[in-house]
């Protein structure tokens, strides 16, 4: 592939990544919708009691609409970012701000998917990193929101890592059926010792289930460098909300974030940042 023909693939990746944004933000605001309403469908049955009625709602209807006035938003209207822009950030008719996430996740997806095709060229690894991509985005800010890393995410992530190895594309299959497992059982054992130990529980099963993922995508290998990157990242943001009284310490503070941020980067540079994590100790 000559220079033209790659940028021609990273621009139009950019374009998919914008599409696949916008996408995403609807994934983001109505799937915790959905699994709520399931869950208290399925109470009313286990209890014996009416289950309760609601308007439908899917991942593709109805169409979208303004959160503040409920107006359906045009497709004019919902050009990536452009649409953002010309509109000045306010819905068209009630005037309230759109939220600034939008355009942010939007253009996070644009660019990693760009970043993605500039790495991995045309090829499945580049197709299976847009994947990855796509869920990490959607289950942080799920998790920044509700506190919640959906299994309609996690567990179809593991296996499709599991399956994208199957010729070694991120990782070795042995390797990555052992980073599944060791990423599993490396949080729930944090879990059960943090549990024992305070009588709290310091994290939830989502978070197991997205680090086996992790593992599943790049091997058990990359499993150290995500744990610590998480975790520092992860207690120096919470330190910073502390300190600046946006959180009270007995606020919990979601991990998922943090651990596909981690991801994130265990995909661009992880092999790299393995040698020289390992080439530190042995020095």
């Amino acid at each position: 592939m000559d220079w033209s023909e790659g940028a021609a693939l990273v621009a139009a990746s950019a374009v998919f990544g914008l599409v696949i944004g916008s996408f995403l933000n609807v994934v983001i605001h109505r799937l915790p919708i959905m699994l709520e309403r399931n869950w208290r469908i399925e109470c009313a049955e286990l209890a014996g009691t009416p289950a309760p009625t609601f308007e439908p709602l899917s991942l593709v209807a109805p169409r979208s609409r303004c959160p503040h006035c409920g107006r359906p938003v045009a497709a004019l209207e919902n050009i990536p970012i452009v649409s953002y822009l010309l509109l000045g950030g306010k819905c068209r008719g009630c005037k309230k701000p759109i939220g600034l996430r939008y355009p942010l996740v939007e253009a996070v997806s644009g660019l990693l998917f760009a970043a993605a095709a500039w790495q991995f060229g045309f090829s499945l690894a580049a197709a299976g990193a847009m994947l990855f991509i796509a869920a990490m985005i959607a289950l942080a800010c799920i998790d920044f929101d509700t506190q919640l890393l959906p299994d309609d995410i996690t567990l179809p992530l593991v296996w499709a890592g599991l399956l994208i190895n199957l010729n070694g594309t991120f990782a070795p299959l042995s390797s990555a059926v052992l980073g599944a497992a060791a990423g599993y059982l490396a949080l729930w054992s944090v879990y059960w010792l943090f549990r024992l130990a305070t009588g709290k529980e310091g994290m939830g099963y989502g978070d197991f289930k997205l680090l086996a993922a992790i593992g599943a995508w790049f091997g058990w290998q990359s499993l150290p460098l995500v744990i610590l990157l998480s975790s520092f990242v992860g207690a120096a943001v919470g330190l910073a909300l502390i300190a600046l009284a946006r959180h009270g310490r007995n606020v919990p503070i979601p991990f998922g974030p943090y651990l596909a941020a981690a991801g994130v980067i265990a995909l661009f540079w992880g092999p790299a940042l393995n040698q020289a994590y390992l080439g530190f100790f042995q020095a």
